[in-house]
């Protein structure tokens, strides 16, 4: 069990990688710092930037809502650009070269917002899963964590060669990755050859991109049946700078823009947001905050709370309780929001 460096309570929802239990993290603003110390280390390990650099005169990238400004030679927090000679490389991300895998997966998937999209009635189908190998976050309990170990100089696929993959089973693609944030250029030039191909455009994201690039994935989604899911990690700015090493305000706003453009279809929803049950951290108070903005919005956005499993530098925490679940739906609830569910439910109380 780890100790919280502050208060001293020793716990064993108290994560070794962040050494401070949530309810410090929320009331002491030298929480952060001691937090960033952590992750570094493990930053440096995949030669990434511990921070999105802010070098006074530098070139700035406005893809996400770190808006990295790098001086000559410096790359971009997540690891795609570069500075040099006063201007914006771009190592991947373009319509041109998209650093990725992809896949065929048989519908209906394990998607999280699969009960309500349109690719839950398409069985014998496929889903074009593309899994993009970069992040504007640097989640401390990342799911699918290796995604830092593609390189901008591994083998790279157009725009349209990835268009070409969907071939005639696939349905529909759903970007995600990492997160779809930091190559969205090429994924909107895919998306439009895939549309006009007749596939449904998804998307699972953090929501921290340019809102001018949200706008267009929102409306590529809307036009052909697609969702667009919103990871909605914490409510508390400090603790999602802890859990995530960003801030929350862009992927709000980028929310609530995507809701209002989502109240001209009924069916299938065109957003769905989710938030995963960390355990010790985000707790039914981050959820009770989460789904009272989400009802100010629209009540029937489909929210799910996803079980956690422990990964990546999280590795020392249980996964989610079926306490802790319980708990938080039932403030998701008591918001008013009439369409909430637990997801992952088979990892409920492993652990414990």
């Amino acid at each position: 069990m780890a100790r919280c460096a502050f208060c001293g309570k020793r716990d064993r929802l108290v994560a070794e990688v962040l050494g401070v239990c949530a309810d410090c993290i929320r009331s002491r603003p030298e929480a952060l710092a001691r937090v960033a110390e952590r992750r570094a280390q493990a930053r440096r390990e995949f030669g990434l930037p511990v921070a999105p650099p802010r070098t006074e005169g530098g070139v700035v990238c406005r893809i996400c809502a770190n808006e990295c400004r790098m001086g000559e030679g410096e790359r971009g927090f997540c690891g795609l650009r570069v500075a040099r000679r006063g201007k914006l490389v771009h190592l991947a991300g373009t319509p041109r070269a998209g650093l990725l895998q992809s896949y065929h997966d048989p519908l209906p998937t394990n998607c999280v917002a699969d009960p309500v999209c349109i690719g839950h009635s398409k069985r014998g189908r496929t889903n074009l899963a593309v899994f993009y190998g970069a992040c504007s976050f640097d989640c401390v309990y990342c799911q699918n964590w290796h995604f830092r170990q593609m390189t901008p100089s591994g083998r790279r696929m157009s725009a349209r060669e990835l268009a070409d993959q969907a071939g005639t089973r696939a349905a529909c693609v759903c970007y995600f990755g990492g997160d779809p944030t930091p190559q969205m250029p090429h994924a909107l030039a895919a998306s439009r050859i895939l549309a006009q191909r007749g596939l449904h455009v998804c998307w699972e994201t953090n929501g921290s991109m340019n809102p001018r690039l949200l706008h267009q994935a929102v409306r590529l989604s809307l036009a052909t049946g697609g969702t667009v899911k919103f990871d909605l990690k914490a409510w508390d700015r400090s603790l999602h700078m802890a859990l995530t090493g960003a801030d929350n305000r862009r992927t709000l706003e980028n929310f609530a823009r995507a809701a209002e453009m989502g109240r001209s279809r009924a069916e299938p929803p065109l957003v769905v947001a989710s938030t995963l049950l960390v355990p010790g951290y985000v707790d039914a108070q981050e959820v009770r905050a989460i789904a009272r903005f989400i009802a100010a919005l629209d009540r029937n956005i489909p929210y799910v709370l996803l079980a956690f499993a422990p990964a990546f530098l999280m590795h020392d925490l249980p996964c989610t309780s079926s306490a802790h679940a319980r708990e938080a739906l039932e403030a998701a609830q008591a918001e008013g929001l009439t369409r909430v569910r637990t997801g992952n439910r088979h990892l409920l109380d492993v652990g414990w």
